[in-house]
């Protein structure tokens, strides 16, 4: 039974961890980090886990939770963290898992690149572990998890979209050029840092688009898409966050290659993905909602070619807490560990 510590284990993408692990036969839980609240148990902090995980909380570098014994360690935090921690945990023969951006790139130019567009340092702290990362998007580099002990887990948006677009791309079914990505993210995509954006009077019934000059998640949609194609792909992003709790929308437009119809398109799409269990493609007369897939694992692509304009287009939906984060990384882990990929996932998603 592999070990696992977290590291961010209070925000929302750490108790996705924990919520997911303690339902899971496999891992256990062998300690949690954080940066607050030190010393108190993780139920303190978050009462309904009370019973479940009483663990306490140890400050990310102390020498207690450094010297506690695991197989893996999955830090659940914003950028800048993971990559101070990973090299210190792998030389001690663990696994490293990383939810921020540390890890998504596999070269120094192009880290500085992601970060520049966050205003964040360019400068990787460990650019000697960047080529031995793997992207942590399962339904493209299954066989790479395999075999990888650190992966840069996908960014939210990215995962939607990838997921939406890859088959287009990577069959031809769409053009290469004018490629648009238009997204709506739940506000827990924010995270649980209040912000006075995020207050609920200025957010409830409000809805707004930004980082219009270029979001950190387009460079993983672009590479991927570009490996896919064997081309350069650019495409038109634009995120917006509406007054949900959790979910994200994704609407992917492109112009139909010559020849394409809904029945090309829908037969490619499910050949792409018929060894991918946590994706399910749809018809475009099949109604879908993010409610469809709230608190689960899957992905779920509505395809339609509209032949009178000659406009392809693919809804995506997915859970950002789940399928955009959690959810990807505890799949990662399952590969990472040989274990089937759906082990401790493979559930419906809640309603109401």
């Amino acid at each position: 039974m592999p070990d696992v510590k977290i590291i961010g284990a209070t925000g929302y993408g750490g108790l996705g961890m924990v919520e997911l692990l303690l339902r899971h036969p496999e891992f256990r839980i062998a300690a949690v980090a954080a940066t607050q609240d030190v010393g108190k148990p993780l139920s303190a902090v978050w009462p309904y886990l009370e019973g479940y995980c009483d663990l306490p909380l140890h400050a990310p570098d102390a020498p207690d939770f450094l010297a506690v014994p695991a197989d893996v360690v999955v830090c659940s935090t914003p950028d800048g963290v993971g990559m101070v921690n990973a090299g210190r945990e792998l030389s001690a023969g663990r696994k490293f898992l990383d939810f921020s951006g540390d890890f998504r790139f596999n070269s120094e130019d192009l880290y500085a690149e992601y970060a520049r567009r966050l205003g964040k340092d360019p400068q990787h702290k460990a650019p000697e572990l960047l080529p031995r990362a793997v992207y942590g998007l399962a339904e493209l580099h299954r066989d790479e998890l395999g075999r990888a002990d650190l992966v840069g887990n996908p960014g939210c948006f990215a995962v939607s979209c990838i997921l939406g677009l890859a088959p287009a791309v990577g069959d031809g079914l769409v053009e290469r050029a004018g490629i648009v990505c238009d997204c709506k993210s739940g506000i827990s995509g924010a995270g649980k840092k209040p912000s006075p954006s995020h207050h609920y009077p200025e957010r409830y019934d409000s809805m707004n688009a930004y980082r219009l000059s270029g979001h950190q998640h387009v460079m993983e949609v672009e590479r991927e898409l570009t490996n896919l194609a064997g081309a350069e792909i650019a495409v038109a992003f634009t995120p917006q966050v509406v007054p949900v709790c959790r979910g994200i929308l994704s609407c992917l437009y492109g112009r139909l290659a010559p020849g394409i119809d809904q029945k090309r398109l829908l037969s490619a799409y499910r050949e792409f993905y018929a060894a991918s269990p946590f994706v399910a493609v749809k018809d475009a007369a099949s109604p879908v909602a993010t409610g469809d897939v709230r608190e689960s694992n899957r992905c779920v692509v509505t395809v339609a070619a509209d032949e009178r304009t000659g406009t392809f287009r693919a809804i995506s939906h997915i859970d950002n807490l789940l399928k955009g984060q959690a959810g990807s990384a505890v799949q990662n882990l399952n590969l990472m560990f040989g274990y089937p990929e759906t082990l401790g996932l493979d559930r419906p998603a809640a309603h109401p």
